[in-house]
């Protein structure tokens, strides 16, 4: 049974999680073992247990532990449940955008890009995408579009960012994702001699004159292809778009040079989806 703690104040330290430390501070990227991500909504919660994450906390008004909360605090089994009033939750900085329930939950192991691409025909790649708001949207629309995993180079946003996995819905937690490589160095050497190793063809998403256009059918005929987004702003590095088998863009009209970065990856995932 749940451990339910009332609140009131939020000085205390249990509640450091929630309220004071940074996204680095909990994802502990020295040591990964002891990393924590936050978890918000029944059902982005509900979506991380479903997929075996482990729950270390909850906290939520106290008018959710009868109500929509009740299944989630019964499959956490025994953790510590935080609660309060709204107006002292109010306190926590973007609480109220939480839609009432939080849970504080372990970070799993991570995973290698090798064993994800092992039986995958789509893959993308977001190579220094760092707004965490883009990189779950991606995720997103890469669970509900065919593509089979998602890799990142090392400098991209954390995908447990705590914005990332709320833009997500949760689906952070149902298509696989890896970091390809562990520095920047690797990347986009030797990462992409290493999807090429493993049978895929590279797509590099870029605006370039001498882009052929996601509709060409070379791209859809392609067995594995994994398609590669580059950053907010400035794109893909030249020396990526070179590396890369082909330069694809998404044909724009009315004088609109491009797509921000999430926008463009649904239309990729959707037009070079594997058939």
């Amino acid at each position: 049974m749940a451990q339910i703690i009332e609140i009131t104040d939020l000085s205390r330290p249990e509640l450091d999680v929630y309220l004071r430390l940074t996204e680095a501070q909990l994802r502990c990227r020295l040591e990964p073992e002891k990393g924590i991500f936050i978890a918000e909504s029944p059902t982005v919660i509900g979506l991380a247990l479903e997929n075996g994450c482990q729950p270390l906390s909850l906290l939520m008004e106290r008018r959710f532990i009868e109500g929509k909360a009740s299944e989630i605090i019964r499959r956490c089994g025994e953790i510590p449940v935080y609660t309060g009033e709204r107006e002292l939750l109010a306190g926590l900085t973007g609480y109220e955008l939480s839609r009432g329930v939080l849970c504080a939950m372990r970070r799993p192991q991570p995973a290698r890009f090798e064993a994800l691409c092992t039986g995958a025909r789509r893959v993308a790649v977001l190579e220094s995408i760092v707004d965490a708001t883009n990189v779950g949207a991606i995720i997103r629309s890469a669970a509900a579009l065919g593509i089979d995993a998602v890799l990142l180079t090392p400098n991209c946003c954390d995908p447990l960012n705590r914005r990332a996995v709320r833009v997500s819905m949760g689906t952070v937690f149902q298509i696989p994702w890896a970091y390809i490589g562990q520095n920047a160095g690797e990347w986009p050497r030797p990462g992409i001699d290493r999807l090429r190793e493993m049978g895929f063809r590279t797509a590099a998403m870029a605006l370039r004159e001498d882009a052929v256009p996601i509709d060409d059918s070379r791209l859809a005929a392609e067995e594995k292809l994994a398609i590669v987004l580059g950053t907010e702003g400035t794109g893909l590095a030249r020396t990526t778009i070179a590396d890369c088998d082909y330069t694809v863009r998404i044909p724009m009209q009315h004088g609109v040079d491009s797509l921000n970065v999430a926008a463009a990856s649904a239309v990729a995932f959707w037009q070079l989806r594997a058939r």
